[in-house]
């Protein structure tokens, strides 16, 4: 099997890398949404603990504002700036690489003080002032490939953050629009992202998705998360983004497709295995 070099991403001043010449499988995971400092930054430290146990570089993700919700009534969370405020305080704590959405060019530079990874949203991830705000501040960008787009059209997204010269770009997969309140994923997108020349990233949970399919919210299929999740890998994907939680049913959003934390270990488990045994075949002779 080909698995071509991608540019490595630096994240937290090389805390974690992604990519490269001898990459190692990496995760990002952590909560749908910033509930409240003590419950994050407790999700937070139980998520470390399993990546650390497992042996896998880890980056911890929460949003500080979930700005695309289904419903007006859907919970977004304590607010852009008071959590933003929690991920300060949370990275303060733990000294976890942090990862977070941006929603608006106004919250690109604050953001930027605190998180070490800016995510463009799916359904942003054409917008051309956002990604320009987001290169210009010199860190790393991971770009959510948009529902409506097919792999080769994120490089026209990448292009805009090259623009600003930032290089530190990743992109993720998670599902293409499938029909109405469906996603399905193409796992030929992955290479075909990948031979970008940048990291690949897959989305196990939001990949599972139904969207608006439960009424005014979002339902999901968790129980597809971990064979999408080990065929990503088998595919060849550089990073897997999970969103956890300890009781997904009772989250205030994305439970339906959560991954409860107690599943966590095994799942990567079983990716690190394959992702070893398809990098030991690698015919490039990298590993």
């Amino acid at each position: 099997m080909s698995l071509p070099e991608v540019q490595p991403v630096e994240i937290a001043g090389g805390q974690v890398i992604i990519g490269g010449m001898l990459p190692k499988l990496a995760l990002i995971a952590g909560p749908c949404l910033v509930e409240d400092l003590a419950s994050t930054r407790e999700m937070a430290l139980r998520t470390a603990q399993v990546a650390s146990e497992v042996g896998i570089p880890y980056i911890f993700k929460a949003s500080y504002d979930k700005a695309n919700r289904t419903s007006l009534t859907s919970p977004r969370g304590p607010g852009w700036r008071a959590g933003l405020d929690i991920l300060a305080q949370i990275k303060v704590d733990t000294d976890l690489p942090m990862l977070s959405d941006v929603h608006e060019v106004a919250q690109v530079g604050p953001a930027a003080e605190v998180l070490d990874v800016l995510q463009i949203p799916a359904f942003l991830s054409r917008q051309t002032d956002l990604l320009l705000a987001a290169g210009r501040t010199g860190k790393p960008v991971n770009i959510k490939k948009g529902q409506f787009l097919s792999p080769t059209d994120i490089q026209h997204s990448i292009s805009k953050v090259l623009s600003t010269g930032n290089r530190q770009v990743m992109v993720t997969e998670r599902g293409t629009t499938f029909g109405y309140n469906n996603l399905v994923v193409d796992m030929r997108g992955l290479p075909i992202m990948r031979g970008l020349g940048f990291p690949v990233v897959f989305d196990g949970t939001h990949s599972v998705q139904l969207p608006g399919g439960a009424g005014g919210a979002s339902g999901g299929q968790r129980n597809l998360v971990a064979p999408l999740v080990r065929a990503a890998v088998a595919a060849g994907v550089d990073a897997i983004f999970l969103e956890v939680h300890p009781s997904p049913d009772e989250a205030p959003c994305d439970g339906p497709n959560m991954l409860p934390l107690g599943e966590l270990a095994p799942l990567l488990r079983s990716a690190m295995h394959i992702f070893e045994t398809i990098w030991s075949t690698n015919d490039n002779g990298q590993r």
